[in-house]
C-alpha cells in the first residue's frame, strides 16, 4: 500500500511538473511570436449579439481586433458590412482568409496580419474585440480618438474606468460603448438674443458644467452625451431650459426646448 501510494504521489508530481513546463513553453512561444492574447474563440451566439447591439448594417465598416479564425468579421460581412480582421498569428490569419472565401464574403471582408497596436482604427464605424482588460486599457486612448458615435463592443472584458453604455451578462457577457464627442472646456453660446458662457468638465461620456449669464452662474443638470449628441438643462429667468444639439468639433448647434435655435463655439 505504501509503495502504491508513493508511486501515485510521484506520478502526480511528475504530471504537475510536465504541465508547468508546458505552460512555460506555451508562454515562451507566445512571447516569441509577439502575441498579446491567448486565442479563445467567441461563441457564435455571442458574435451575433455583439453585432446586434452595435446595429451593424451594410453602411458600416467593422474592424475586429485579434480576429482569430475570422468569425466576427465574416459574420459582419454576411450582414452586408465591410470588415477588416486584424490577427498576428499566421496560421489563423490564413485560415480566416480561406473561411471568408468559403463564406462568399471575401469581396468585402479582408484580413491583415499585424500587431493590433499598429492598426489604423480611424476608418471604423464599429470596433469589436475579445482582448484582455490590460490590452483594452492600452487601446483606450486610440479608441477615444475615433469619430464620435463609433460603436465599440467587447466580449467579456471592460475598459478600466470607462463605464460601458450597455452591459449584458445573462446569456453572454458583452460590453458596448459609444465614443463620445469631446466637449470639455469653455464655450460661447448664442441663442435668440442671449449670449451665454458654458464651462464643461468631462469624464468619458459623462459631463457636468455651468452656464453663466448676466453675472450669474447656473449649474447644468440632466446632462446627456451620446456620441455626438448633447443635451443639458439649466434655469434661465426662472424657467427650466433644455438645450439639445449636435457636437461637431469646435462647434455645437441645435434647438432649445422652446423651439429656438442655438449655437456654440469653443472659446
Amino acid at each position: 500500500m505504501r509503495k502504491s501510494a508513493a508511486s501515485t504521489i510521484a506520478g502526480r508530481m511528475l504530471a504537475g511538473t510536465f504541465l508547468v513546463c508546458v505552460g512555460v513553453l506555451t508562454l515562451g512561444y507566445l512571447n516569441a511570436e509577439g502575441l498579446d492574447v491567448v486565442y479563445v474563440p467567441t461563441p457564435r451566439e455571442t458574435v451575433d449579439r455583439m453585432l446586434q447591439v452595435t446595429e451593424v448594417s451594410s453602411a458600416d465598416y467593422v474592424i475586429d481586433l485579434g480576429s482569430g479564425d475570422g468569425r466576427i468579421a465574416i459574420a459582419a460581412g454576411r450582414l452586408g458590412a465591410r470588415a477588416l480582421g486584424v490577427e498576428l498569428d499566421p496560421g489563423r490569419f490564413n485560415d480566416a482568409k480561406l473561411s471568408a472565401q468559403r463564406a462568399g464574403v471575401a469581396d468585402r471582408v479582408s484580413f491583415r496580419q499585424e500587431n493590433l497596436f499598429e492598426t489604423d482604427l480611424s476608418p471604423a464605424t464599429v470596433l469589436t474585440m475579445y482582448l484582455l482588460p490590460s490590452i483594452n486599457v492600452k487601446l483606450r486612448p486610440k479608441i477615444l480618438a475615433l469619430r464620435p458615435g463609433t460603436r465599440v463592443v467587447s466580449h467579456d472584458f471592460t475598459m478600466g474606468d470607462w463605464k460601458s453604455d450597455l452591459t449584458e451578462t445573462t446569456n453572454w457577457r458583452i460590453h458596448m460603448w459609444i465614443v463620445p464627442a469631446r466637449v470639455a472646456g469653455k464655450w460661447q453660446l448664442r441663442g435668440g438674443n442671449r449670449n451665454l458662457d458654458l464651462a464643461i468638465e468631462q469624464t468619458y461620456q459623462e459631463f457636468r458644467g455651468t452656464v453663466s449669464a448676466d453675472g450669474r452662474t447656473l449649474p447644468m443638470r440632466n446632462t446627456r452625451l451620446r456620441g455626438g449628441t448633447i443635451e443639458f438643462t439649466f434655469d434661465l429667468d426662472g424657467q427650466a431650459t433644455t438645450l439639445r444639439g449636435v457636437v461637431n468639433g469646435e462647434r455645437m448647434q441645435g434647438r432649445s426646448s422652446g423651439g429656438s435655435e442655438w449655437s456654440a463655439t469653443r472659446s
